[in-house]
């Protein structure tokens, strides 16, 4: 309520000084009033506004010489061939006339005049103040214009607290469809926010991310740069360089120079010119004059298609020039209408009675005087947005007909209120020469945008239309084929800070925008999602990426497969290697009794054997894919194993030492040895101590299959945790330490009688179990791939090969193949030599 109050108050002080000051002349046009039931108000800019310095706040004389706007003349005749139509209807307000009073808006000061004569009552010179405004009731139900952004607000601030209905043909802006400011305010142009949404959809199409900006210094201009830029930059576009001209820019002035030489600088070649028709000429002359060329021009829908500017000598050197222009239409008989009108005989112009309210903005001398070779020329421009205000008054007229009730065939007639109008407006929906016309919630109208492309044959200018654009949401439809580009082969030109970095590159800005940036590639295990360019993200845990990837790979697991070639081969080696001592077991058991099975143990080979199969049982757990089970027993399994064969072999040798060296030399020794079974005794506790060392590693150090993942970066290998455990080496020292202890005592046995001296084939086997784990630990210093259990496997493999091999092959041979070796005199025989060559010595 303060808000409308104060509103109030700042009407009574303008049309105060209006009034004061407003009648340069006494003299108006006939053309520009039309008498009838119901008045419509048209605000155009017949005339083009001058800047001068006034000393008093008096409205401008629009008639003035050398100052006529064929622009806006084409509209001013538009709105009156629509009245005139509707009142030769008979389907649209029949029995209804409509008039209306023109004005010639070519400033502020006559516009904010021509909207208070608006808001006057009838036939009184005043704005009433009145408490209720929902009943007040002035000149005119409704206004047609103004024409640029800066006037249509004003006058939509002026007429909203009356909810005048206002429809503007060309004020663009997207701040007039806030209705808690505009209330009444509608329009038949499309709303800049969908223009600039479009003008972002066609750089973003063309690959634009590097652009000028320039802006004229009115609402539309800084509105929409701002707009633009705003919605540029959230769309990853960067602008290189941007600038508002000032209203008072001339061709060559040091502004406009500065200008120029900023343009020059930034690099960009395409620049979006977002400008009035007035500094959009100023602005290329500019460009002309400093031969500013090869760069695509981006033309807002304020002068894409003005001959105004295409008039400028030298443009068509400029390079290409895109725009969107409002959807090409056309007002039937127009042209018909403006040259009858040139043809027509015209009242002079009448002077004011005494008393009345006029104003010489209600006059156009150079009008009048028009003739049918004279009359301005009708181009695409202004037809187009001669139609905006044609359509305008169907629009009124639609509304007014349904709040009169014509649908029955008669309209009522009353008092109309503005307000009252104004809802029937905002309902409207009906075609117009084949066009929808119908209104939003914000009084935007249901259009759409042509894109066009000027085109130059020769001197003669004229546009191709590439293509429109259509909402909600915008949408760009652009036939490429038809565009002609300026530059060799007809390719795109670009308009880039940096150009596109590889696949697989991040992008490191270098600057202040991060359109200009260097080209970095992602290092191995990373890859560049194609959603942030400037980032390289870490693959998953089971995913990797070479140097330079735009992607993540699934990681290959791998492990010791049972089908892989060498695991067969060492499948088929350890199965061989078990039957071979479960064979042995069944010789042995089948000659236990025999001189040679004593000789090596008796009993106990089946222990050494035993121990052996176990050991080679445990080798079946390097196959496949690990399990806990697997993990847990195989390397425990097999060092408890070959402790046991080891220790078995240095208490057989070291026993024959007792039996042929120390019986006679130290027989209280061997007494003691054979009383306390030394021998098994022996076995038992070095068995259990290597049974300890295996739980305690199994508890402290538990081994559990594991995924490694940081050894290959496109792997990940299954294994046990065993090899790296202090557990696992505290094992194999144990084991080998019995390896040493039967190394020596087998040594020393080296002269004992032929039948029991196995000095050559133990030293033999243990010498290869030594190479056989060197061999491994050498290779699992340098090798760490899926085939290092292959290589702990025979390395196993080997040790209990050579410890079967060295000691058990020799016996078998000697039973299968020499029966004769195997006899009690033949040991007997060998017993006795070793004997007397112990005596000769």
């Amino acid at each position: 309520m303060l808000l409308c109050k104060a509103r109030l108050v700042g009407l009574q002080l303008l049309i105060s000084c209006c009034w004061a000051f407003a009648c340069h002349s006494t003299e108006s046009s006939p053309d520009f009033t039309l008498p009838g039931d119901y008045l419509l108000a048209g605000l155009f800019p017949l005339h083009s506004g001058c800047l001068q310095v006034r000393h008093r706040p008096e409205v401008t004389l629009c008639d003035r010489s050398c100052s006529f706007n064929e622009h806006g003349y084409h509209l001013f005749q538009a709105m009156r061939l629509g009245v005139e139509e509707i009142n030769n209807s008979t389907a649209l307000l029949p029995n209804i006339t409509l008039g209306y009073q023109l004005y010639d808006v070519c400033s502020d000061s006559a516009n904010v005049y021509a909207t208070l004569r608006v808001l006057s009552l009838p036939g009184q010179h005043h704005i009433e103040l009145q408490g209720d405004l929902l009943h007040y009731s002035p000149t005119v139900l409704a206004v047609i214009g103004p024409d640029s952004t800066n006037r249509a607000a004003t006058t939509a601030a002026l007429l909203s607290p009356f909810l005048v209905p206002m429809i503007s043909y060309a004020a663009s802006s997207e701040t007039l469809s806030v209705k808690r400011q505009y209330p009444s305010f509608l329009r038949t142009i499309p709303n800049d926010k969908y223009q600039v949404e479009t003008m972002v959809l066609l750089l973003q199409k063309f690959g634009w991310t590097w652009i000028s900006l320039v802006g004229s210094s009115d609402d539309y201009g800084q509105l929409g740069v701002q707009a633009l830029e705003n919605q540029a930059t959230g769309q990853g576009i960067c602008i290189a360089f941007k600038d508002i001209m000032p209203f008072s820019a001339q061709v060559g002035d040091e502004r406009m120079q500065c200008l120029m030489r900023h343009l020059a600088q930034a690099g960009a070649t395409v620049v979006v010119v977002f400008s009035s028709r007035q500094l959009a000429r100023v602005f290329f002359e500019s460009v002309v004059l400093t031969n500013l060329t090869g760069k695509v021009w981006v033309a807002s829908e304020a002068w894409a298609l003005s001959r105004h500017i295409t008039g400028v000598p030298g443009i068509q050197r400029i390079g290409m020039v895109l725009g969107v222009a409002i959807q090409k239409r056309t007002v039937p008989r127009l042209k018909a209408f403006e040259e009858a009108y040139a043809r027509a005989d015209k009242e002079a112009p009448r002077p004011c009675h005494k008393g009345s309210w006029c104003s010489s903005n209600q006059l156009c001398r150079e009008c009048q005087a028009f003739m049918a070779h004279t009359m301005p020329k009708l181009k695409a421009f202004s037809m187009s947005s001669a139609y905006n205000a044609y359509r305008a008054v169907y629009a009124v007229a639609h509304g007014l007909h349904q709040l009169l009730g014509c649908a029955s065939g008669a309209c009522s007639r009353g008092r109309v209120y503005p307000w009252q109008l104004l809802e029937q407006i905002h309902k409207v929906h009906f075609l117009l020469h084949k066009d929808t016309v119908a209104f939003n919630d914000n009084g935007d109208p249901l259009s759409s945008y042509n894109i066009i492309a000027w085109d130059w044959n020769g001197p003669k200018w004229t546009f191709t239309v590439l293509g429109s654009s259509t909402w909600s949401p915008v949408q760009l439809n652009i036939n490429e084929t038809k565009i002609q580009w300026h530059g060799k082969d007809n390719q795109v030109p670009k308009s880039v800070c940096s150009s596109d970095c590889l696949e697989g590159h991040q992008r490191v800005v270098t600057g202040f925008h991060h359109c200009c940036f260097e080209c970095v590639p992602c290092g191995a295990g990373t890859f560049l999602n194609k959603s942030d360019l400037y980032r390289c993200q870490p693959c998953g845990k089971e995913e990797w990426a070479p140097e330079g990837s735009q992607t993540c790979f699934p990681r290959t697991v791998v492990f010791l497969a049972l089908h892989e070639h060498t695991s067969w081969v060492l499948l088929a080696a350890n199965t061989l290697l078990l039957l071979l001592l479960l064979g042995t077991a069944g010789l042995f058991a089948w000659h236990l009794d025999t001189p040679v099975v004593r000789s090596a143990g008796g009993r106990l080979c089946f222990l050494m054997l035993g121990s052996l199969a176990a050991g080679s049982g445990s080798l079946y757990g390097f196959f496949g894919e690990p399990t806990r089970p697997a993990c847990l027993l195989r390397q425990a399994l097999f060092a408890l194993g070959f402790t046991i064969f080891l220790s078995c072999l240095t208490v057989r040798s070291f026993q024959l030492i007792i039996i042929f060296k120390f019986s006679t030399k130290v027989p209280t020794f061997y007494h003691a040895w054979v009383q306390n079974h030394g021998a098994g005794l022996f076995v038992m506790i070095s068995s259990v101590a290597q049974l300890l060392i295996c739980l305690t590693w199994l508890v402290v150090w538990t081994p559990l299959p594991t995924r490694e993942y940081q050894r290959f970066p496109h792997l990940v290998m299954l294994e046990c945790t065993e090899t790296n455990s202090l557990g696992f080496i505290l094992a194999f020292l144990y084991n080998g330490l019995l390896s040493i202890s039967a190394f020596a005592c087998s040594y020393l046995g080296k002269d004992l009688p032929e039948n029991y001296n196995e000095a050559k084939c133990v030293t033999f086997s243990l010498l290869f179990n030594f190479v056989s784990w060197i061999a491994f630990f050498t290779t699992a210093s340098v090798y760490d791939g899926k085939y290092l259990p292959a290589a702990n496997m025979m390395a196993g493999l080997s040790s209990l090969s050579s410890g079967f091999g060295g000691y058990f092959l020799p016996k078998c041979y000697v039973i299968l193949y020499r029966p004769d070796l195997n006899s009690t005199e033949h040991f007997q025989a060998s017993i006795q030599d070793y004997t007397r060559r112990c005596g000769s010595t």
